[in-house]
């Protein structure tokens, strides 16, 4: 197909600095909006390598347009731009989808899930990458969503290609998930679409009752009849979703905040309704009830489509562990291991049991289980571990120990059923509701009764208080204030999973804290860049030949860097791997210092040629650029702070001593099992858990609070309240700040809801309350609620100083 590119020049990698308006100067990546927060950052105009080999990549492929059409704060491209990525289950389903579509000539076509895609300016990425794959038909990425579907020329597209693509752009892709046809806010729309069209048509027939039609014309009883008819489509599409889940919650005997919203709904609809029959114009109240319906509706789609948004970002289904060759059942998954069984472990592959090495060495990283961030060297013979991952380039030969089920890892991979969290504060707002409401409503029947013996007009009275108090406050302001609270930590980097969040912040009184890949950056830092920026062109080549496809720490940390300048050419020839030594291809070698003829250099990383060193690299595991200023922060806020980690004991000690935390707040060399044992009493209601990797699955399922800055991996994010991105942990105290406004702003509502309800409620008892008064107070006290909850919040928009 034509590809129409942009004529635009490569635009050469030179430091140019964005600034944030209004925010004094802080300077802004030039990918994707994040705030640079140290002095290397800003030199380079990026917050990381991975933003800046997506940045190159797009002005390479004639995309720079991008940059003008995306939001102005986007998602970092993280490291998972670098990372190998097993896309065999993709393989499999364009397979699949040809095979469907061979004898029909159609055009095959897969439905995926898409993570990263947050704005038109994506979109339009996305589009223009498809356009230039051989074998391209058309494709549909939806950003509302987070899918795409494409259609392609079978035997000219390749799939799998396309998806590496738009990984290195920082987009990936993933099995549809089931419930992304079933999305709450989708089915709300719905509903808000048929009231709003049943509320005009309410309004519609009810004007010309306000304009002075009298009971006698001609038309009116028809109108009458009109509007109860429209009213109760808008109470049986509307209402009951409220009344529906209010019922359930108290069948669990909690109070729901829907609950106020359908006594209001009741009240009015039973009142108007008895009123149509009597023929009794006082009672009928049915433009309130479509109008209050429609207004109820609104302020819960916005309140879901916002947790929704942040959820859709997220891949809805990881692919599941790789299956693995065993010598005597070919392929199976790791479901079928038998203990005894002998099977191939690949370069880059998760063990999935423990098992016991072959014949020859091996180097494994078991970061993910214990939090070491150095990788191990193991001895023929020697005990793998489940959850190790071979970092070598050759497939290691083991035999099984255990079955899956007796794994550690698949015990880390379970994700427990969540009990839900309720709301006392909310609980206590609407028991006092509704418990005010009704008895005031009794009472002023009883009064009215005895003071007039009129039945008609005490009943009209009590219909009066039960339509005037509306619950405004915990059923629009609360849900908006929550919504604009999301869209606000969204802007920071923050991410909104569950709408539980809210209400587990408030009781938060610890911040627990894995090390590796959350307090510390997720690969080593290469301390001296100067010496990769000093290689000429031949060195660079044999560079990327050497660590190209090495699932190394180190091998990923210097590709990441090497990426990041440009795409250097790979030699021809075999990589070999020395186990514990490090690679070589042909006169060139790349390892620890004093092999393959280099001098003995202690700590460095040794780029060598027929023995002579051409480049030493120091690495070292770095704290977060801004942990020790939010640590500090955190802890002014009167949190207090705790690390947990698999790591070395003295390392644990270094990092606490950095953060300048008492020795008795970080503990080492603790298992997965032996970190969710210390969530125990009142630390499983008070503790928020941070952690990236699956030795912080346990801990994960028994702290009250979860979150990760970590998307990639297919396992805590699954788990988590809420995932931030970026190289710092900035977004923990953006997470107490936003949500301490968010109180506030509600505890002013609640102000304004009790005085507003005592003068309406006071005006319908005294009998001063009518149809029409009612239709005017409920708007306006929703508009007034709804001014309180943008001015509070607006505070929280304003840029970061």
């Amino acid at each position: 197909m034509n590809v129409e590119l942009s004529s635009e020049p490569i635009v050469p990698l030179v430091t140019v600095v964005r600034v944030l308006p209004g925010a004094r100067g802080t300077p802004l990546c030039r990918h994707c909006g994040a705030s640079l927060i140290d002095a290397r950052m800003v030199n380079s105009g990026f917050c990381c390598s991975g933003c800046s080999y997506v940045f190159r990549l797009v002005h390479e492929h004639g995309l720079a347009g991008y940059y003008r059409i995306k939001n102005q704060i986007t998602v970092p491209a993280d490291a998972a731009v670098f990372q190998a990525r097993d896309y065999a289950w993709l393989e499999v389903a364009q397979r699949a989808a040809e095979l469907a579509v061979a004898e029909s000539g159609r055009p095959p076509e897969l439905v995926l899930d898409l993570q990263g895609v947050s704005c038109a300016g994506c979109v339009w990425l996305i589009e223009r990458l498809f356009a230039q794959q051989s074998g391209a038909r058309n494709i549909v990425a939806n950003a509302q969503l987070g899918t795409v579907r494409w259609r392609w020329i079978i035997g000219a597209f390749d799939g799998v290609g396309f998806a590496r693509t738009l990984q290195a752009f920082g987009y990936l892709v993933g099995p549809l998930g089931e419930a992304r046809a079933d999305l709450e806010s989708r089915a709300l729309a719905k509903r808000i679409g048929l009231c709003t069209a049943f509320a005009m048509n309410v309004m519609l027939f009810t004007f010309p009752v306000y304009f002075g039609m009298e009971p006698s014309f001609e038309y009116a009883r028809l109108f009458g009849l009109l509007s109860l008819a429209f009213a109760s489509l808008s109470f049986l599409v509307g209402g009951i979703y409220f009344l529906g889940r209010a019922l359930r919650a108290l069948r669990v005997g909690a109070m729901h905040i829907d609950l106020p919203i359908g006594v209001g709904i009741v009240g009015a609809y039973t009142g108007s309704l008895y009123g149509w029959f009597a023929s009794e114009e006082r009672f009928v109240y049915f433009d309130f009830v479509s109008g209050f319906i429609l207004l109820m509706l609104i302020g819960r789609w916005a309140q879901v489509v916002a947790v929704e948004r942040n959820q859709r970002r997220l891949l809805a289904l990881q692919p599941k562990p790789p299956r693995v060759l065993t010598e005597d059942a070919g392929e199976v998954a790791p479901e079928a291991l038998r203990a005894g069984q002998v099977y191939a472990l690949n370069a880059g592959q998760t063990n999935p049991v423990e098992a016991q090495l072959g014949a020859d060495g091996a180097t494994v990283s078991l970061a993910s289980i214990n939090g070491e961030p150095e990788p191990r060297v193991l001895a023929p013979g020697a005990r793998v571990p489940a959850g190790a991952v071979n970092i070598g380039l050759k497939p290691l030969r083991l035999t099984a120990r255990q079955t899956w089920r007796e794994s550690l890892l698949a015990q880390l991979l379970q994700t427990p059923e969540r009990a839900g969290v309720r709301d006392r504060w909310i609980e206590k707002i609407v028991r006092g509701y509704i418990g005010g409401i009704l008895a005031i409503a009794f009472l002023a029947g009883v009064a009215w009764w005895w003071g007039t013996g009129d039945a008609l007009r005490t009943w009209a009275v009590v219909t009066a208080v039960l339509v005037v108090s509306c619950p405004c406050a915990v059923a629009l302001a609360f849900p908006l204030a929550d919504e604009m609270a999301t869209v606000a930590l969204r802007r920071r980097g923050v991410f909104v999973r569950e709408e539980a969040l809210w209400t587990k912040l408030g009781g938060v009184r610890q911040i627990v804290f894995d090390k590796t890949g959350t307090l510390t950056l997720e690969t080593p830092v290469l301390q001296n860049p100067e010496a990769l920026k000093g290689l000429d062109p031949s060195a660079r080549t044999a560079l990327h030949t050497l660590v190209r496809d090495n699932p190394h720490p180190v091998s990923q940390a210097l590709l990441e860097n090497l990426l990041a300048e440009g795409t250097p050419e790979v030699l021809e020839g075999e990589v070999t791997e020395v186990v514990g030594c490090g690679v070589e291809t042909g006169t060139w070698s790349l390892g620890r210092a004093g092999w393959c003829g280099a001098p003995q250099q202690e700590g460095a990383t040794v780029l060598a040629r027929a023995g002579i060193v051409v480049a030493e690299f120091v690495f070292a595991d770095t704290v977060r650029a801004d942990a020790r200023a939010e640590v500090a922060a955190l802890r002014r806020r009167g949190l207090a702070v705790q690390i947990l980690s698999g790591d070395r004991r003295d390392k644990v000690a270094a990092l606490v001593e950095e953060l300048g935390l008492p020795s008795s707040c970080g503990l080492g060399e603790l298992s997965p099992q032996e970190k969710a044992a210390w969530f125990i009493g009142d630390r499983t209601t008070t503790a928020l858990m941070l952690g990236d990797g699956a030795n912080d699955s346990l801990a994960f399922d028994r702290a009250w609070c979860r979150g990760t800055p970590v998307i990639h991996r297919g396992l805590l994010e699954q788990k988590a309240d809420f995932y931030y991105l970026g190289l710092g942990i900035g977004g923990i105290r953006a997470l107490f700040e936003v949500d301490t406004v968010r109180r506030q702003t509600q505890k002013v509502i609640l102000v304004f809801s009790i005085f507003y309800n005592v003068l309406a409620v006071g005006l319908a008892v005294a009998g001063k309350i009518n149809p029409l008064i009612a239709a005017i107070l409920m708007p306006v006290n929703s508009l007034a609620t709804l001014a309180i909850v943008m001015g509070g919040m607006r505070r929280i928009f304003r840029p970061a100083r």
